[in-house]
Order: C-alpha cells, then sequence, then structure tokens
C-alpha cells in the first residue's frame, strides 16, 4: 500500500487562524492524528510532519515530505474570512488542478460534503511552499471556516466522521478509485511505472502529443501510465504494437483499473 505523508497546518508559535480562543494549529493536529489512525487501521502506511505542537516553516515541511518515502502529501488547515459567518464550507487547494492532485481534491471534498459542509470547490494555488516544492503529489486541504458557527459545530460534534471522510478520500485516491472514468475494459497497455509521479507525467505527456490517450494510476508505491482499455486482447495487442513502433515500452496487462 502507498506512503501518505499527512501534514498538521502551523505549529508551534503559528497559531494559523484563532477566533474566540480557538486556534487552527490545535484543530488541525487533533484532526490529523485521527485521519492517520484511520489510514493505519486501513493498511496505508502513513508519515507525520508532526505529532506534536512544534514549529515548522511551510519549506520545512516540504522538505520533510520529500526526504521521506512518502508517495503523497496532504496538510490539513481550517480556513478563516475577514469577518465571521462571511463563509462556509470545505475547499482543497492543488498546485495545478490535474493529475493524482485534482483526484485527491474532488474525492475529499466530495466525502467531507457528505458530512454536512458545503463543497465549495478546488482552487488552484502557485504561491504555496508545500504545494510547490513537494515532488510527490500534493493537497492542501481547509476543512471549513474557523470562524463561522456552523462549520465549527460539523468539525466538533461529527469530528469521528469528518476524520473518516478525509481519509476515505486519501483511500479512493491512492487505491486507484475513481480515477478511471466509466471505462471497463479488461485489457490495459503500461507503457512505464516510476517512483515519481513527474517522471509518469511526463511520459503520459509525451504520448498524448502523440496523439496516444492515457492515464497515470498510483499502483503499489509507483506511478503508471496506462493506454486503454480494450475489450479484448487482439485489440490490446494491435494498440500495443503500435505504441512500440512508435518507440514507447509496452506490456499488456489484464486487470480492473
Amino acid at each position: 500500500m502507498a506512503t501518505v505523508m499527512l501534514d498538521a497546518g502551523h505549529g508551534g508559535y503559528d497559531n494559523g487562524a484563532s477566533f474566540n480562543g480557538r486556534r487552527e494549529k490545535d484543530d488541525t493536529l487533533n484532526l490529523t492524528l485521527a485521519i492517520g489512525n484511520i489510514l493505519e487501521n486501513a493498511g496505508v502506511n502513513v508519515l507525520y510532519t508532526r505529532t506534536t505542537d512544534i514549529y515548522q516553516s511551510p519549506l520545512q515541511k516540504a522538505r520533510i515530505a520529500n526526504e521521506s518515502d512518502a508517495d503523497y502529501f496532504i496538510s490539513i488547515h481550517r480556513n478563516s474570512s475577514t469577518s465571521p459567518e462571511m463563509y462556509a464550507g470545505v475547499q482543497t487547494l492543488v498546485y495545478e488542478d490535474s493529475g493524482i492532485p485534482a483526484v485527491f481534491a474532488e474525492n475529499i471534498n466530495r466525502e467531507l460534503e457528505r458530512t454536512g459542509f458545503k463543497n465549495i470547490g478546488v482552487e488552484e494555488r502557485k504561491n504555496l511552499a508545500v504545494l510547490r516544492r513537494t515532488r510527490m503529489p500534493a493537497a492542501l486541504v481547509e476543512v471549513g471556516f474557523i470562524n463561522t458557527e456552523g462549520d465549527n459545530n460539523i468539525f466538533d460534534l461529527r469530528f469521528p466522521e469528518v476524520a473518516q471522510a478525509i481519509a476515505q478520500g486519501i483511500i479512493d485516491t491512492v487505491s486507484g478509485a475513481d480515477i478511471t472514468g466509466s471505462e471497463t475494459g479488461s485489457y490495459w497497455i503500461q507503457t512505464g511505472a516510476f517512483r515519481h509521479y513527474d517522471n509518469a507525467q511526463d511520459l503520459a505527456k509525451n504520448m498524448q502529443s502523440d496523439g496516444f490517450d492515457c492515464r497515470i494510476v498510483p499502483d503499489g508505491g509507483y506511478y503508471s501510465v496506462y493506454n486503454g482499455a480494450y475489450s479484448d486482447y487482439d485489440s490490446a495487442e494491435a494498440a500495443s504494437k503500435t505504441l512500440f513502433n512508435q518507440g514507447y515500452e509496452t506490456r499488456i496487462i489484464q486487470r480492473n483499473i
């Protein structure tokens, strides 16, 4: 199973957002530890940037992730507005709204919406170090507004469900769920498997520029690039020969993706 690095936002002298004595750094740590416990029980390998109230700069958090064996990075935060009760809802931030980070965002937001939060959606943020400097697929989850009473009520009264929702969104993503669309073919052509997502993305871009459909799928700690799906072996074999003649290494695999 994949390894996920969980980051509890802020910490130490950095309280994050605050409201009526409530501090973001406390909410994020409590929730992160709860999420990690659920993931570990589900067989996911979990690492943490912090498990106590210590300060780490965003760059330090990214470096901790990059120096680990983590395949994915998820940062937990609370949102805030300039005035109380202005906004409500959950939102997930990504460096680029595509690939595995986009799947993380959609899966986590969907599950959190089921707990009662409004789903604000996904937003690209190019200026956040934990998204820009991490080398693995990364997402930052804003779990409701800390200065909105309704969001705090959901966070507090449905805390186990909120933790379960985020964990489920992570599990759905790292297990390959909701990546494949509606195709149900059994035969796939694997053109590469990489430890780092960027390498898989480079291959996928090359294939797309050559006119081939492809997708990136998490595969036991690696990122595999697949072309497909094909309902019979003969069709897959013909497509495999075409890809091979274009210079791609190919391997036909029968599996459900």
